[in-house]
C-alpha cells in the first residue's frame, strides 16, 4: 500500500511572515493537495528568547487569509498533537534520554565567548569553522566537577566523520553529505531548551512527514538532521530545498526591499490570490498564467522541478497579476477587500450603499492595479474636482479650449440623456475639426479633476446627472 503524502510547514514564530514563508507554505500546501495527501502546520516556538507569542497567531491568521487551509495543526486535535513544539519538551526529553543511554551525545561545557573566540581564530587561519571537539573526551569526574561548580552545557551528536549521508531532493536528484566537513552539533541550549535541529527531526520522524519542503538556506541543516534519522535507524523523508527569493540584484530579499514581508503586500492592497498565483508560478514558465489555487493545484508539474538556485520577485508581474486578479474574482469578493481601503482614505464613503459601490466597481475594477488605488480611482465620485478653464488652456490651448467650453455649454440642456449629449458633441465637434480624444480630455477633467482615467462613458454612467450638470458648469 501507497504511503500518504505528508508535509509541513514549520514557521519559527519570531518576525512577520515574509515571501520566503509563504512560498513555502504555499509549495507545501499545493503539493500535499496534488497527491491527496496531509497538510500539517507546525509552529516551531523552542527558542523563548526570539519567540514572539502574537506572532505564532498572526501567522496562522496569514495562512487563512492567503486560504491555505491545514488538514493538521493548532486547534485541530489529532493523534500527532500538539502542533506547538513547546509544548512537546517531554518528548523531546524522551528521545535525548535514548541517545544518551546508547552513548551517542556528550556534554559540552563550552561558553558562546569561549565557541566564538575559536571560531575567530579558525577563520583568521584560513580554516573553516568547526568544533574542535574540545569537550568529547572529558572523564566522568572532569564531567561530574563541572557539573557540581553548575557550568551549564548543552548536548552535542557524536558525529562519524567517516560516514557519508545520501539525501534525495526532488529538484537535484541525490546529495551527499560527507560528515567530515560537519561539526558535532547541539541538540539541547544551556537552559536545556531543545534546538531546531532536534526538535524539527523529531517531530518530523513522529508526525510521519514524507516530504520535507524548506527553503534552499536550510541544506546544510539537512545533512545534520540525516545524522540524526541515522542515529535512530529510521528513514529519511524527499526533501525539497526550494529557491531562494532575491530582488532584482540578486541579494536575498531582506527587510528594507518592498514586499518582504506578506504585511508590505497587504498594506499595499495585493490580493491573496494574487499573491499565491504569482509565488506558484516563478521561476516556471506556463501559457495561461493567471491560475486559482484549484487550477494551480492540478498544473503544476512537480515531477520535473527547475533546480536554480534563487528567483528574483519582480513587482511589476506581480502588480499585473494582482489588476488581473482583480478583474477576475467575483464583484462580491472585490467589495469585501475593496472597502477596507475606501473606507481609510475616504471616510464618507461609509455612507455609500453596498449595491451603488458594487456598480461602480463592476465599471471602474479595471482601472485598478491594487486595491489601494481605489481612492485616487473613486474620489472624484465623492469630491467634486476643482477645475478651471485656465487649466483647460494650458493644456489644449486657448483657441481650442474655448471652442469646445462653448460646445459644452451650448448642449448643456441634453445632459439628462448622457449618451444623446456625447454623440450631439461628436457629431459638432467633428463638423470644427475636433477628433473625439480633444472633446472627452476637456469633459473628462471638468468631471473628475484629469485630463486621463476612466472612460466618459463611464464616468456619466456612474455620476448622477445633476451632478454632471453641475460640473460641466462650473465654467
Amino acid at each position: 500500500m501507497k504511503k500518504e503524502v505528508r508535509v509541513r510547514f514549520a514557521p519559527s514564530p519570531t518576525g512577520l511572515m515574509h515571501l520566503g514563508n509563504i512560498r513555502t507554505a504555499l509549495m507545501n500546501y499545493l503539493f500535499a493537495k496534488q497527491k491527496k495527501g496531509k497538510f500539517v502546520v507546525r509552529i516551531e516556538d523552542t527558542d523563548q528568547r526570539r519567540n514572539l507569542d502574537e506572532a505564532s497567531y498572526a501567522i496562522l491568521d496569514d495562512l487563512e487569509w492567503l486560504n491555505l487551509k491545514y488538514d493538521e495543526g493548532p486547534g485541530i486535535n489529532s493523534k500527532y498533537s500538539p502542533y506547538f513544539q513547546s509544548k512537546r519538551t517531554e518528548i523531546y526529553k524522551k528521545y535525548l534520554d535514548d541517545l544518551i543511554y546508547n552513548e551517542k551525545v556528550y556534554r559540552c561545557f563550552c561558553t558562546p565567548q569561549k565557541l566564538e573566540e575559536k571560531r575567530q581564530r579558525q577563520l583568521s587561519e584560513g580554516k573553516p569553522p568547526k568544533y574542535d571537539r574540545e569537550c568529547l573526551n572529558l572523564s566522568d569526574d572532569q564531567i561530574k566537577a563541572k557539573i557540581t561548580q553548575d557550568i551549564s552545557f548543552v548536548w552535542r551528536l557524536k558525529l562519524n566523520e567517516d560516514q557519508i549521508f545520501e539525501i534525495q531532493d526532488m529538484a537535484r536528484g541525490k546529495i551527499a553529505f560527507e560528515m567530515k566537513h560537519f561539526s558535532d552539533f547541539a541538540l539541547t541550549r544551556n537552559d536545556g531548551s531543545f534546538t531546531f535541529m532536534f526538535s524539527n527531526f523529531i517531530d518530523d520522524w513522529l508526525m510521519q512527514i514524507t516530504h520535507v519542503i524548506r527553503g534552499e538556506d536550510h541544506l546544510s541543516n539537512t545533512a545534520m538532521q540525516a545524522a540524526l534519522f541515522n542515529a535512530f535507524a529510521v528513514n529519511l523523508p524527499v526533501f525539497w530545498h526550494l529557491p531562494m527569493i532575491c530582488n532584482q540584484q540578486g541579494k536575498k530579499l531582506s527587510k528594507r526591499d518592498f514586499g518582504f514581508s506578506l504585511d508590505d503586500l497587504r498594506n499595499e492592497g495585493f490580493l491573496p490570490q494574487a499573491i499565491c498565483n504569482y509565488l506558484a508560478i516563478i521561476g516556471s514558465s506556463f501559457t495561461q498564467e493567471i491560475q486559482s489555487l484549484e487550477e494551480l493545484i492540478l498544473n503544476l508539474d512537480f515531477e520535473n522541478i527547475n533546480s536554480t538556485g534563487s528567483i528574483r520577485f519582480d513587482f511589476e508581474k506581480l502588480n499585473w497579476i494582482n489588476h488581473k486578479w482583480i478583474e477576475k474574482i467575483p464583484i462580491g469578493e472585490l467589495l469585501g477587500y475593496v472597502k477596507l481601503f475606501l473606507y481609510k482614505q475616504i471616510p464618507d464613503s461609509e455612507n455609500l450603499i453596498d449595491e451603488k459601490l458594487e456598480y461602480i466597481l463592476k465599471i471602474l475594477k479595471t482601472d485598478l492595479k491594487t486595491l489601494k488605488d481605489i481612492g485616487k480611482v473613486l474620489k472624484f465620485y465623492f469630491i467634486s474636482p476643482k477645475t478651471t478653464k485656465a487649466d483647460i488652456e494650458k493644456e489644449i490651448g486657448q483657441d481650442e479650449a474655448g471652442i469646445i467650453i462653448d460646445l459644452i455649454q451650448k448642449n448643456i440642456n441634453l445632459i439628462e440623456k448622457p449618451n444623446y449629449f456625447l454623440e450631439k458633441l461628436k457629431k459638432e465637434g467633428k463638423q470644427l475639426g475636433l477628433k473625439n480624444k480633444e472633446i472627452f480630455g476637456p469633459i473628462r477633467y471638468l468631471l473628475t479633476g484629469k485630463f486621463q482615467g476612466p472612460s466618459i462613458h463611464s464616468i456619466m454612467e456612474i455620476l448622477e446627472n445633476k451632478d454632471i450638470e453641475k460640473r460641466l458648469n462650473l465654467m
